[in-house]
């Protein structure tokens, strides 16, 4: 089989079997196009480790960086493994890859006045009653209230929530499905924005889907739009030009901690497989508190 049809059969294995998320299959698949366009379309049999190491050399020289290489060879492992169930191979040539350890970065966080002042900005914008600007504020708010991705927000149905307890049924990676909860001032901005802003874009479209939130047209909100809207709102507040919604759980997340959540609460919010994944937010507190230190004590 050529590795072209490989990577396909590889594709829906992973959206059929593992139930990986459509955005994950899609970087999945990318990084193997990117192998195809390196080594030819050639039999999967045919790809050996020097193979490999060529096409990662090559992204080396283009300026790659290590976390994209990290990646690809991740993805190359994950490939041929599966290649190897399937007796495609009779030897996986990727055991033997060696790929650059991936820089550690800590996330972008916003600090707690600056997501006040932004969220008291956008509260107020709102109050008017524009119809984009009621949403615009509830998503904010519900996004930092619940630490929840993008993809999850803008997969919310009016269903999904309970608006009483204040709660939010949300389907994560892997098909998960996770109770998240969120705060008065979100549940406020939700209630305004599905009595006086909400009714104005499903007028707009013929057949609106059942979405929390919708977009200009009329139908559910894309993640492209949330990104526009955080760039545009939270980049000067954290001083970063693409910034997206990840900041907003990320600075969720950190302030859970830094407020004394238990970690394994904040993973269980945050949808994480794995507690380790959950952990790096410990290492931001940690900077923020010495660098709170280094700047309050006289001894620093």
């Amino acid at each position: 089989m050529e590795l072209s049809a490989a990577v396909d059969a590889f594709a829906t294995h992973l959206a059929r079997v593992r139930r990986l998320s459509p955005a994950t299959v899609r970087a999945y698949r990318a990084d193997l196009k990117d192998l195809i366009a390196s080594a030819g379309d050639v039999r999967v049999a045919d790809v050996d480790l020097e193979t490999l190491r060529d096409w990662l050399w090559a992204a080396t020289q283009r300026g790659d960086a290590r976390s994209t290489l990290a990646r690809r060879a991740a993805a190359a492992r994950s490939f041929f493994a599966w290649a190897k169930d399937e007796e495609l191979v009779a030897v996986d040539p990727s055991l033997r890859l060696v790929s650059p350890k991936r820089g550690r970065t800590l996330p972008t966080v916003a600090s707690r006045d600056g997501m006040r002042a932004l969220l008291d900005e956008q509260r107020a914008a709102a109050a008017g009653g524009d119809p984009e600007a009621l949403r615009d504020h509830a998503i904010l708010e519900m996004l930092y209230a619940s630490g929840m991705r993008v993809s999850e927000l803008c997969g919310l149905d009016l269903d999904d929530l309970d608006q009483d307890r204040a709660t939010a049924r949300v389907l994560g990676k892997g098909a998960k499905e996770r109770v998240v909860p969120y705060g008065r001032p979100a549940r406020d901005a939700i209630a305004a924005w599905s009595t006086r802003g909400r009714p104005a874009f499903s007028a707009r479209a013929e057949n609106a889907p059942p979405a929390v939130f919708l977009g200009a047209r009329g139908g559910r909100i894309g993640p492209r739009a949330v990104y526009a809207l955080v760039a545009r709102t939270l980049g000067p507040v954290v001083g970063a030009e693409n910034v997206g919604p990840h900041a907003l759980r990320h600075s969720a997340a950190t302030h859970l901690l830094d407020g004394g959540a238990d970690l394994r609460a904040v993973q269980e919010i945050l949808g994480h497989a794995s507690l380790g994944t959950t952990q790096i937010y410990t290492h931001v507190s940690a900077e923020r508190l010495t660098a709170t230190y280094r700047l309050a004590h006289p001894r620093a």
